[in-house]
C-alpha cells in the first residue's frame, strides 16, 4: 500500500441518523400541534364565553381567562417554532459529526424530558381536577368553565403529545451516547 492511499470516508452511524430523524420529526410534530392549538382555540374560548355568561361576571372579567387561553397557545405555538428551529440545526450540526451539536442535543434533550413530564402532569391535572382556585364563588366557576370549554379528547391529544416527546428527547439522548455513535463524533483526519 502507498503512502498516498486515499481514505475512506466513514459511513455515519445508523444511531446518528435515526437520532436526527427523530428530532426532525419532533419539530415537524410540534409545529403541527401548536398550529392545531392555534385552530382549535376559538372554539374552546367561544364555549367557554357561553359558559361564562352565565355566571352573570363582566364581559372584561371573563375576558381576562378568554386572554390567557389565547395567549398560552400563542406562546406555545411560538416556542414550538423556536424549539423546531433548535431541533432541526441540532439534528444537522449531528448528522455532520459535530461534537458541540451532541453535547447541545443532550442538554436540550434533558431539559425537553423534564418539560415533557410536567407538560404531561400539567395536563393530568387540567383533565382530573375540579379547579377551585378561590374561594370566591364566581372565580371558581370562571375557572371551571374554561376547563369545561376543551373536548375531553383534547386532553387525551396533549397528554399523548407531552409523553411523545418526552419520550422521543429520551430515545435521542440514549442513541446519540450508544458506542455506535462516539467514531462519528470524533475529528477526522484532514
Amino acid at each position: 500500500m502507498s503512502s498516498a492511499q486515499t481514505i475512506e470516508p466513514s459511513r455515519r452511524p445508523a444511531v446518528v441518523t435515526a437520532a436526527a430523524a427523530i428530532m426532525i420529526s419532533m419539530a415537524a410534530a410540534g409545529l403541527a400541534y401548536a398550529i392545531f392549538g392555534l385552530a382549535g382555540t376559538g372554539g374552546v374560548v367561544d364555549r367557554y364565553r357561553r359558559a361564562a355568561a352565565a355566571t352573570g361576571e363582566s364581559d372584561s372579567v371573563i375576558d381576562v381567562l378568554a386572554n390567557l387561553a389565547w395567549g398560552t397557545v400563542i406562546i406555545a405555538a411560538v416556542l414550538a417554532v423556536i424549539v423546531g428551529l433548535l431541533l432541526t440545526a441540532l439534528a444537522f450540526g449531528n448528522l455532520r459529526g459535530s461534537s458541540g451539536a451532541r453535547i447541545a442535543t443532550w442538554f436540550v434533550s434533558g431539559l425537553g424530558l423534564l418539560c415533557g413530564f410536567f407538560s404531561l402532569l400539567t395536563v393530568l391535572l387540567q383533565a382530573a381536577l375540579t379547579w377551585n382556585v378561590s374561594d370566591d364563588r364566581v372565580t371558581a366557576e370562571l375557572t371551571q368553565a374554561l376547563t369545561d370549554a376543551y373536548p375531553a379528547w383534547w386532553f387525551a391529544l396533549s397528554g399523548m403529545v407531552a409523553t411523545g416527546q418526552a419520550l422521543g428527547y429520551l430515545v435521542v439522548a440514549v442513541l446519540l451516547g450508544l458506542p455506535a455513535a462516539h467514531p462519528h463524533f470524533r475529528g477526522r483526519p484532514a
